[in-house]
């Protein structure tokens, strides 16, 4: 592996805010590796597109995770990021909610953030360095109605992000979070009329903001400039969070 040429991961890399990131590490000269579990035609055109490969693997593969993230550390000699991105939502309100929709959001973006975690930091230790980003929401800071899985998957993110950063820290290991407010995505462009009217009147920035946006941010945060930031929670909701008492 070059000594100038970092390695990363990114869960959930062939849509959105998971897409962004792989451009914005590509265009970095990192060599950029991405999973995905449905959308194989757009992982093609992600991996074509930012020269990078993409890994079919679930959040809940434990030994296909593991495969992977040993597959990446065989190949490269290390691994030095890990972008656990990947994520899905399953809207409901609670007393319609099934309990395998709420285990299956719970699973996907907690436990499959877990899984990621516990195979990448074996490799990371024992080099004695690397960066995890972890991505939370802001419905997991402010709670939205519907969300209750969701909000619990992406509270329990920023928890867990500040509890790994203490576990890993001291190995020379950092761990941290970034919370994306509303972004412009497949699932806003769908939002009615005046839902969507609604929460832009909380956005102080009086906009949604775009997948580059929050992928910058992760950059920043695989990067040396980032090098004694630990254990931080980074909002980036165009101050959405800062109007809700």
């Amino acid at each position: 592996m070059s000594q100038s040429r970092k390695i990363a991961l990114v869960t959930g890399g062939s849509r959105g805010i998971g897409k962004a990131i792989v451009k914005h590490f590509a265009a970095a000269d990192f060599t950029v590796y991405f999973t995905y579990h449905k959308h194989t035609e757009a992982a093609f055109e992600v991996a074509r597109s930012f020269n990078a490969t993409g890994i079919p693997c679930s959040q809940d593969d434990w030994s296909g995770i593991e495969q992977a993230v040993d597959d990446i550390v065989h190949t490269e000699s290390g691994l030095d990021v890990l972008v656990n991105n990947a994520g899905i939502t399953d809207d409901n309100f609670i007393m319609m909610m099934p309990a395998e929709t709420w285990h299956r959001v719970i699973d996907t973006n907690l436990n499959g953030a877990w899984r990621w975690s516990k195979a990448a930091s074996r490799s990371m230790i024992s080099r004695k360095c690397g960066s995890i980003i972890n991505l939370s929401s802001v419905s997991g800071l402010i709670g939205i109605p519907g969300q209750t899985n969701y909000a619990a998957s992406k509270g329990a993110i920023i928890a867990f992000t500040r509890s790994l950063a203490a576990e890993l820290g001291p190995k020379g290991i950092r761990v941290n979070c970034i919370v994306p407010g509303f972004v412009e995505s497949d699932m806003t462009a769908r939002m009615q009329r005046h839902i969507k009217r609604r929460n832009l009147e909380r956005i102080l920035l009086n906009r949604f903001g775009s997948p580059d946006e929050i992928a910058s941010v992760a950059l920043f945060l695989a990067s040396d400039k980032a090098s004694y930031i630990v254990g931080q929670t980074i909002v980036v909701d165009g101050g959405l969070s800062s109007t809700v008492s």
